[in-house]
């Protein structure tokens, strides 16, 4: 079984308080991964509280967003539209609850073919869930798909992607 992992694609983060020219070009051609993904797709979404400025991460960004239940915290509808297996809420960049789900199907349920992930922030959060899902499952393919990610910067989204590739993320188009 192979998993798709649309990271964050929430409004706040394509045309919000943190939204991007880049994020907001991705979202049909993520919308046209989903829909021609022949396996399981899970959701993450980023998940803040009213108390996100007083946080660490509020602190060091201090930009509200991604507010449990605001509008900026819901997935883009089309996207959302689609369906998936799972919406994983996550209170950091990376999640171990995805991490340890992916691991407990892989050895309870069913080999895991490869993981891909697409979305948002290929600095920040895609490579964050990558790196742990390569970290609890190193034997696994774990695949991120450039031209289906956006950064916070053109540039740091590069820099992401050569990190990735270092360690041994498979970088794939398609």
């Amino acid at each position: 079984m192979d998993f798709l992992i649309v990271v964050d694609m929430q409004n706040d983060f394509i045309d919000g308080a943190l939204g991007t020219p880049e994020a907001l070009a991705i979202v049909p051609k993520v919308a046209e991964k989903i829909k021609g993904f022949g396996g399981k797709v899970i959701f993450t979404r980023d998940t803040h509280g009213e108390d996100y400025l007083d946080t660490q991460e509020g602190r060091l960004l201090p930009v509200r967003h991604c507010i449990k239940g605001t509008d900026g915290w819901q997935i883009r509808a089309e996207l959302e539209a689609l369906g998936a297996e799972d919406v994983i809420d996550k209170p950091a960049f990376g999640s171990p609850e995805l991490a340890m789900q992916l691991k407990n199907y892989d050895e309870t349920v069913e080999h895991i073919g490869s993981v891909t992930l697409v979305g948002l922030c290929t600095d920040i959060c895609v490579i964050s869930n990558a790196m742990l899902i390569k970290a609890f499952m190193p034997e696994v393919p774990v695949r991120v798909n450039p031209k289906l990610c956006a950064g916070v910067t053109p540039e740091t989204h590069e820099a992401a992607l050569a990190t990735m590739r270092m360690c041994q993320i498979d970088l794939i188009e398609g």
